[in-house]
């Protein structure tokens, strides 16, 4: 809401609705929280037990720790505001409607997008969420298909054995800031982190690896993986993943890396399997979030989108 006071304004609600919000991600929570404190009556469900969606993936990733206080600051926003939270049970269609609730708003996220390489199925293949969300083991030897956000993400998830981002002193080290001023301007060389795991992070787009990246925050993303000597790779075309790793093909060469794990990190596609059925129904149905648009995972942009259909709905 800073520098748009005037545009997005919580005025109490003239005509009190009764809204389920399925999803407590990003979208679900800024909805159901400024429509509660509008005077809407919200029920928020989720099939998890815990509120945040895939929050609890990013926020386990090294210099992304406030994602935690974020989720702690919902945690009391839904019980100031009233929103009866509903945890631990998947939502059908068929549930929904007997509830009869003015609106549904879905904000049920995105689901991993599935690819289409031959050797897919092999068991040392894992998608992002077997390694942030399930905690799989992975080997010392690592391809990483998807050079998005979430590929830089498990990138450096899989090469940092201790974030430096709560400790200082230690992260000043790394970084080379003098806090002393006994060097020239402050600075003195920095300290590259040992990474535990060999990585590639590969995409098969010609630009440079990481364009897509936030531009105040890209360039740090970048030199966190180049310090830790993760070959990011452009141009590279998928032959087939194979036990031994995976056959690729970059600059006219073909090539097997041996690897222990392929990691896919290629994407998301909405998740909105109840959105047809409820709107046939002649349910009032608003999609937010990663349910409505399923870019590069962006919170900013869901938390706003959900704040702004509460203040209009």
């Amino acid at each position: 809401q800073a520098c748009f006071e005037q545009e997005l304004v919580m005025k109490p609600a003239e005509q009190k609705k009764r809204i389920a919000v399925i999803g407590s991600g990003p979208a679900g929570l800024a909805f159901a929280c400024h429509a509660a404190e509008r005077g809407h009556q919200v029920d928020l469900y989720d099939k998890s037990d815990e509120i945040g969606g895939q929050f609890n993936y990013a926020k386990q990733i090294p210099g992304k720790e406030e994602f935690y206080e974020t989720l702690r600051y919902f945690k009391y926003r839904i019980e100031d505001t009233g929103v009866n939270l509903r945890l631990g049970k998947e939502q059908t269609c068929e549930g929904l409607l007997a509830e009869k609730y003015d609106d549904v708003v879905l904000a049920t996220g995105v689901s991993p997008r599935q690819i289409d390489i031959p050797g897919i199925d092999l068991p040392h293949v894992l998608g992002y969420l077997d390694v942030l969300r399930d905690h799989k083991a992975v080997g010392k030897k690592v391809a990483v298909i998807g050079a998005g956000g979430i590929g830089f993400d498990v990138s450096e998830y899989l090469t940092t054995e201790k974030s430096l981002t709560l400790d200082e002193s230690e992260w000043s080290e790394r970084w080379g800031i003098d806090k002393s001023y006994s060097d020239r301007g402050g600075l003195k060389p920095q300290q590259p982190e040992q990474s535990p795991r060999q990585v590639w992070l590969l995409q098969r787009k010609e630009s440079k690896v990481g364009k897509g990246l936030g531009k105040t925050s890209g360039w740090v993303h970048r030199n966190e993986l180049k310090s830790k000597s993760v070959n990011m790779w452009n141009g590279v075309t998928y032959h087939r993943i194979v036990p031994e790793g995976i056959e690729i093909e970059r600059e006219g060469e073909k090539q097997l890396l041996e690897v222990d794990n392929v990691i896919i990190c290629a994407g998301q596609v909405p998740q909105r399997s109840l959105h047809d059925a409820l709107q046939s129904a002649g349910q009032t149905v608003h999609l937010i979030g990663g349910a409505d648009v399923a870019a590069e995972l962006d919170a900013k942009r869901a938390i706003r989108q959900g704040t702004e259909l509460a203040a209009e709905i």
